[in-house]
């Protein structure tokens, strides 16, 4: 099974395929996703790929956490499962 990391300060004109490039030096990427904002459509500096087993995620993360990217200091570790609940919504009645 993958194992998902979660990467940080991107460049925002990176791309899905400069990513992988980068990662695939470490082992297998099986995905990655560049997130974007929902209204813009932009990148919002961040991401996550999902490598093909731990021992090539652990070896990305020592190789590229801090290393230099488009410019950037990237940030690369672990990614976190979200949490859940607790938060959002609005709209509720106030008086």
């Amino acid at each position: 099974m993958g194992k998902k990391l979660y990467v940080g300060n991107l460049p925002f004109s990176s791309t899905e395929e400069d990513i992988r490039a980068v990662f695939e030096r470490h082992g297998t990427v099986e995905s990655v996703a560049v997130i974007t904002d929902r209204e813009t459509g932009r990148p919002r500096g961040f991401g996550f790929v999902e490598m093909g087993d731990e021992s090539s995620a652990s070896d990305a993360i020592r190789a590229l956490d801090g290393s230099d990217l488009g410019g950037r200091s990237i940030r690369v570790n672990e990614a976190q499962e979200r949490q859940r609940g607790g938060g959002g919504g609005g709209g509720g009645y106030r008086r």
